[in-house]
């Protein structure tokens, strides 16, 4: 299976990523990126170091020039990008997969996204087709440690008058850098903050229902206001409420529309699995919703053009124009518990108040004709009656009067994802119950 994803590049390191692939992606990244400076981080898994040395190496034999940033969220790496005005950057780090993983999220400028559709497509024909041809200067690599410039940055947010009781997992990955400074000991229990690329604790992928059960025990046993949990490289973030109930990530969206919104007209961004309350919720406040596909090789140019003031994910990403438009998962947790202390609510009380729908979750297929199966579903329910509403840029979204559905392909995993909300429990499992039995042909 390829490496070269929709989003960036991922692969076992070792076994389907190679120390040589990686060499010739850095050596043909200042081609692709039209840059001679590259800055580059890393995350802590034991991997990175190789692929830092391989990359790099890469990167200098072509003559340009290496800024290295050191361990690294993937958000800072971001943040040095369009800071310091870099060509283009690259962060090492397999974000929420296992510890066998790795991989490269690259940028370019103004820490713009590049994804298989605007250059990991041409990175990897050069990767596969080409030959690196040494120049005569080499480049050289020089360190630039901006660690205690984020920091400030991202102080500027943190919470004033802060009563709230906070438990915190940082899965072992790259928010253990900041968060505990950020946000110090008072009030505020962590697990799994050290940085360990082995992940002994559990994998850093908080959508994994298994992977929050370290969370949800310290909340309710602690009696915690709210749980925060980061996945590898705190691009991500995630919560439970009080009771330790998981809060599914687009309702998030909604509850920062309390921070930003001010029932001026301002435009607001959610990926075409997102949650309908969300634009019923905010709609008063004065957000024009606009919905786009999934991943940030989209989300990313999607906010910045049609100007829009923030955005979010299904998935936890969260994205802020004040941010080059890109996603951090430290600032939007800092963000939550400003609006939390603002609102002096319990967490629960405020979920409530935004979801009016009862969702399935995403919910994944092993089907090889993907594209067949997408039209089967859309045909059937289409069939039953007519749709009140019609998106395909990213798989099917299909709204009726009660419900709606939306069934993609995966763009990092062989999967067919389905996802569906209805007015009640009772109308969503009936329609869970036809979607299998039009899908079971398939599978």
């Amino acid at each position: 299976m390829s490496v070269f994803h929709a989003y960036d590049i991922r692969g076992v390191y070792g076994v389907n990523l190679l120390p040589e692939m990686v060499y010739k992606m850095g050596f043909f990244l200042p081609t692709v990126l039209k840059t001679e400076i590259i800055a580059v981080g890393r995350d802590c898994r034991e991997s990175s170091p190789d692929m830092f040395k391989y990359l790099v190496n890469g990167i200098c034999d072509a003559g340009a020039h290496v800024v290295d940033l050191g361990l690294a969220t993937t958000p800072m790496v971001y943040y040095a990008t369009g800071k310091y005005d870099f060509g283009g950057s690259v962060q090492i780090t397999a974000s929420h997969n296992n510890a066998e993983y790795n991989g490269l999220k690259v940028s370019s400028a103004k820490a713009m996204p590049v994804g298989y559709d605007n250059g990991l497509n041409l990175l990897e024909e050069y990767v596969h087709n080409h030959t690196p041809k040494l120049v005569k200067t080499r480049g050289t690599v020089s360190a630039l440690d901006i660690k205690e410039e984020y920091f400030k940055f991202l102080s500027k947010w943190v919470p004033e008058n802060r009563k709230l009781k906070v438990g915190i997992d940082g899965s072992n990955g790259m928010a253990g850098l900041f968060v505990k400074k950020l946000l110090g000991t008072k009030n505020v229990l962590y697990i799994n903050e050290e940085l360990d690329g082995r992940f002994p604790n559990h994998p850093p992928n908080p959508l994994v229902p298994e992977n929050i059960k370290q969370l949800q025990a310290l909340v309710r046993d602690k009696t915690c206001d709210i749980g925060i949990i980061f996945d590898g490289d705190a691009d991500r973030v995630m919560f439970t409420d009080e009771n330790g109930t998981f809060v599914s990530p687009d309702l998030i969206i909604a509850l920062l529309g309390h921070h930003f919104l001010d029932g001026t007209p301002t435009r607001v961004l959610q990926d075409i699995r997102s949650s309908k309350a969300i634009g019923e919720y905010l709609k008063p406040m004065g957000a024009e919703m606009h919905t786009w596909r999934v991943g940030r090789a989209f989300a990313a140019p999607k906010l910045k053009e049609i100007d829009g003031l923030y955005g979010g994910e299904l998935a936890g990403h969260y994205y802020f124009k004040d941010f080059f438009y890109s996603d951090s998962g430290l600032l939007a947790s800092l963000l939550v518990l400003r609006v939390l202390t603002q609102l002096n609510k319990p967490f629960s009380k405020i979920i409530r108040d935004i979801k009016k729908y009862e969702s399935s979750g995403e919910i994944n297929f092993k089907i090889d004709k993907k594209q067949e199966a997408m039209d089967a579903l859309k045909e059937y329910f289409s069939s039953q009656e007519e749709p009140m509403a019609f998106f395909d840029f990213d798989g099917y979204r299909v709204e009726f009067a009660e419900w709606w559905f939306n069934v993609r392909p995966s763009n990092t995993e062989p999967y067919l994802r389905f996802i569906a909300e209805a007015r009640g429990a009772d109308l969503l499992q009936e329609k869970l119950q036809e979607m299998r039995n039009v899908l079971d042909p398939f599978i």
